[in-house]
């Protein structure tokens, strides 16, 4: 992926992905994408926090709040770092600003959405089906960023890397170092 970047593959998903020309699938990843904005990520994981901290899950509320913003820090330093442009501006059908690998708006969802899955249930089906549920959102809101032409597919795919990396990371240590109730 950093080696050969938006090549020939990464082109053909996008095309093959892009709804220009289907008004109704365009709108349909307009709507979706929204799930993905940082605005709304940040209102879910404050959400999710005050939640958590409501039902005694003080310790699990912090972890969605350390997950979720140094995530998006080190989603912004990448983005800085590898300066990747997107795709041709007039594919785009949304408006963006910033650079473009790794997607934002596949792994901000990821870390926040399954984050919060994984804190919010003890029990292990409704931890699975909420984990399940979180996944296909980030999934969705990914693939929404190549069907407005605003993302190259291995941007995409690249942020649900990074998105649940984090997410493992972050959630195994603050388990590991937290209070022997969380363990």
């Amino acid at each position: 992926m950093l080696l050969f970047g938006a090549g020939a593959v990464d082109r053909e998903i996008l095309y093959a992905l892009y709804t220009r020309d289907e008004p109704l699938l365009a709108q349909a990843a307009i709507g979706i994408t929204q799930l993905g904005n940082w605005w709304t990520v940040v209102g879910v994981t404050l959400a999710g926090a005050l939640f958590l901290f409501w039902r005694g899950k003080r310790w699990g509320a912090l972890t969605l709040l350390i997950a979720t913003f140094t995530g998006r820090g080190l989603v912004i330093l990448q983005k800085d770092y590898f300066a990747r442009l997107r795709p041709e501006e007039n594919l785009r059908l949304v408006e963006v600003s910033y650079q473009s690998f790794p997607s934002g708006h596949a792994a901000n969802p990821t870390i926040a959405y399954v984050g919060l899955a994984l804190l919010l249930f003890d029990d292990p089906k409704q931890k699975r089906v909420a984990v399940f549920a979180a996944t296909a959102l980030a999934l969705l809101i990914g693939i929404s960023r190549p069907m407005l032409g605003v993302h190259w597919p291995s941007d995409v795919v690249a942020g649900w890397a990074f998105g649940l990396l984090w997410t493992a990371f972050v959630l195994g240590a603050m388990k590991r170092w937290g209070p022997a109730a969380t363990r």
